[in-house]
Parts: C-alpha cells; sequence; structure tokens
C-alpha cells in the first residue's frame, strides 16, 4: 500500500521575525540537558514519534544514541510540567552555514493540546538565535506530524521555502 506525504521545510532568518506564543497557564520550565543523557533523546524520539511515523532510529545501538547525543554539534532542551517531562527540542548546529536546524521537536501525547507547542517552539528558536553568527534557523515537518505542527511552525513567523510529496 502506498502512502503519500507531504513534506514542508520551514524557516525564519532573523529573531525579530519571531511571533512568540504566549505563556502557558501551566507550570512550566525548559532546560538543556546537561551532562549529555542518550536515554533522554531515545525515549522521547520513540514516545513523541510513535504515532507520526518516526522509525529511522528505531534500529540505533546504545552506542549510536550515545555518538549521537554527545555530539557538541546537538543540544537537547526538555520540556518539564509540573516537574514532570513532557516535551523536547533537538537543535542541530551547521556553523559551516551559519544555521540551526530543530530536527526533532514535540510533546508527549498527555500534554497536546495544552498551548505547550508555541511556547515549546518560540524557545527552540530564542535558544537558536542566541548562538553566534546565525542567520537561519529552520525545521521541516510532514502531514504524519500532529495535526497543528505546521500551523504552530507558521504562526511563530517561519515560512515555507520547499515542499515535496513523498510516495511511501
Amino acid at each position: 500500500m502506498k502512502q503519500t506525504i507531504n513534506r514542508n521545510y520551514l524557516e525564519i532568518k532573523s529573531i525579530n521575525a519571531l511571533v512568540e506564543s504566549i505563556l502557558p497557564k501551566l507550570e512550566c520550565t525548559i532546560e538543556l540537558v546537561k551532562p549529555d543523557d542518550f536515554q533522554i533523546n531515545k525515549f522521547f524520539y520513540k514516545n513523541v514519534g510513535k504515532k507520526h511515523g518516526w522509525t529511522d532510529r528505531l534500529v540505533w545501538s546504545e552506542s549510536d544514541w550515545i555518538k549521537y547525543s554527545s555530539n557538541p554539534k546537538v543540544e537537547t532542551y526538555i520540556l518539564k510540567v509540573n516537574k514532570d517531562l513532557a516535551g523536547y527540542f533537538e537543535l542541530i548546529f551547521h556553523l559551516e552555514l551559519n544555521e540551526i536546524e530543530i530536527a526533532y521537536f514535540g510533546l508527549l501525547e498527555e500534554y497536546h493540546n495544552k498551548k505547550l507547542g508555541g511556547y515549546l517552539l518560540s524557545t527552540a528558536i530564542k535558544e537558536s538565535f542566541k548562538k553566534k553568527n546565525i542567520f537561519r534557523v529552520w525545521a521541516h515537518t510532514c502531514s504524519l506530524d500532529h495535526k497543528n505542527a505546521l500551523k504552530n511552525y507558521i504562526s511563530r513567523g517561519m515560512k515555507i521555502f520547499k515542499t515535496e510529496i513523498l510516495n511511501i
């Protein structure tokens, strides 16, 4: 059975273009994972991605996860609500291009529809532009992702720069 997937690539080229979301009414914090902890990346990848077709990393060994999460070009941030894990994002630095990719981003299912996605994405964009000489932050989303994913990216000021249709 073939499945058609629409993928959109989005970018924001200035912190001034960011349209921040309102602060959530829940008690929450976003923090950089330090020291690196591959178990956090693995946990969120599996649990956020299970309903959205994230499969490429499921075959990774423990050493693959450690190598990835400890790469100095990767930063992982976690969202906690009342000290419970709720969501995350991974930033990948493409310093040779002066850009940062929001590589993985999402909320655990029990935290959907609580106005946390916009707050998390606003923070991902702000953290990216805090880095020296960054001129572009980009991400991609597809029709397998949460139904509000594309709307969230656009609402934060990101613009679509490329689209593609995949047949799987």
